[in-house]
């Protein structure tokens, strides 16, 4: 037993004198700091080398004149800058691959806006349901899904409607041939959502959904599975890089599957 107590202290000995001898990481951070402007990328690589366990030496580019000398003087031409054990690593993205951590590739396509848009939509169906003291499952939870939906990818391409309505000529059929029906798409949409959401002019809102549903099916079915063309999808905007696909084809079967059931249920 006292072998043990021993060897445990010594143990505990050698554990302390190691992490005394262990040399602390250190960075230094060049960012700039000025009244009109925090770079946020500084900001962002500060956290990250703190949060990763370094000293960070935070060195402050406090105007126009001194950032300039600065990238002059290193041969950089974007601030923050890191250097560690002297070296130096980069601005923030570079920093991120030093740590072996992943950068987002700005151009990279993603269906996170759409299934974004699909998840919000379906809590509000089902806050919705809750306030109003409806099923949380069921048929009319899946018909306000539909609808809140609609008007949320309404008000993303009604961000900027030239944007998205001269995205939507890559492959839609009618905007192809009437170039006014792209800018009036959004709208189109918004206001079937909005009508079918509180249950309004169904004479109105169930032919527009079949109209704009029916041909943006038809639309996306023939650019990616007939002509196999690899497109950017207009249904969360203009300036999105969601892929054309079966999440865009499915947000158009979407307003047609709503159509018909109101069709043969009202």
């Amino acid at each position: 037993m006292g072998s043990i107590g021993f060897y445990s202290k010594g143990n505990d000995a050698m554990t302390t004198s190691a992490a005394a001898t262990t040399p602390a990481k250190r960075a230094t951070l060049y960012r700039m700091v000025m009244p009109g402007h925090v770079c946020p990328y500084g900001l962002k690589a500060r956290w990250l080398l703190k949060h990763k366990g370094y000293e960070v030496e935070d060195r402050w580019l406090t105007s126009r004149a001194e950032t300039d000398a600065f990238k002059a003087a290193h041969d950089v031409k974007t601030t923050p800058q890191i250097f560690i054990d002297g070296q130096r690593i980069g601005g923030h993205d570079d920093l991120r691959r030093f740590l072996g951590l992943k950068v987002a590739d700005p151009a990279a396509t993603s269906y996170r806006p759409v299934l974004a848009v699909f998840a919000v939509g379906a809590l509000l169906a089902l806050a919705t349901s809750w306030l109003i003291a409806a099923p949380l499952i069921g048929v009319a939870t899946v018909e306000r899904f539909i609808a809140i939906t609609m008007m949320l990818l309404a008000m993303l391409k009604l961000q900027d409607v030239e944007r998205f309505a001269t995205m939507f000529l890559n492959y839609d059929l009618l905007a192809r041939r009437y170039i006014p029906y792209g800018r009036a798409y959004p709208f189109l949409e918004l206001g079937a959502g909005l009508l079918m959401l509180t249950g309004m002019l169904h004479w109105l809102s169930i032919p527009v959904a079949l109209f704009i549903g029916g041909i943006g099916a038809v639309s996306v079915f023939k650019a990616v599975y007939i002509e196999k063309r690899e497109l950017k999808c207009a249904c969360v905007g203009g300036g999105s890089n969601v892929p054309l696909g079966f999440v865009s084809l499915t947000e158009n079967l979407m307003m047609v599957s709503m159509a018909l059931w109101m069709l043969f249920t009202i």
